[in-house]
């Protein structure tokens, strides 16, 4: 179930905003305060991206943010409206344009750098990287 959907325009002044908002759900889900900058990081990083691809590709619809709370895992799914092609079997999947393929394929490597469970889907409809962090539930005070 969507804790909160963030839709933004493409514009990198909203990627703070969104790395906030992810942070703070985060905390609320459980997601252990060690891993919170990591988690603004990688959600820095996938809106920046999505920004970029829909900028370059002169994209105007927005740039989705999925916060997702689940029993025992917090997901973020950052989506983008891009064009996009994979080279061949099991090779990541890079914007059509050449000269963003590299860029987009270092800002894949950090974001899986910075989270153990990431998961990255393109097309030519758009893409979608999910990002999943575990949770630990709350600990009840006894008065």
């Amino acid at each position: 179930m969507a804790t909160v959907e963030l839709r933004f325009s493409a514009q990198p002044e909203h990627v703070r905003t969104a790395r906030l908002v992810a942070a703070a759900v985060a905390r609320r889900a459980g997601v252990d305060e060690a891993v919170l900058d990591e988690v603004r990081l990688a959600v820095g990083e996938a809106c920046s991206r999505a920004v970029g691809l829909h900028q370059s590709g002169g994209i105007a619809a927005p740039v989705t943010v999925m916060l997702i709370e689940e029993e025992k895992q917090f997901s973020i799914e950052v989506g983008d409206e891009a064009r996009h092609a994979s080279h061949g079997p099991g090779d990541a999947p890079v914007a059509v344009d050449d000269a963003e393929a590299e860029e987009d394929e270092m800002g894949l490597a950090v974001i899986s750098g910075l989270v153990d469970d990431v998961k990255v889907t393109a097309g030519q409809d758009g893409g979608l990287i999910k990002m999943t962090w575990p949770t630990t539930p709350p600990t009840a005070v006894l008065a």
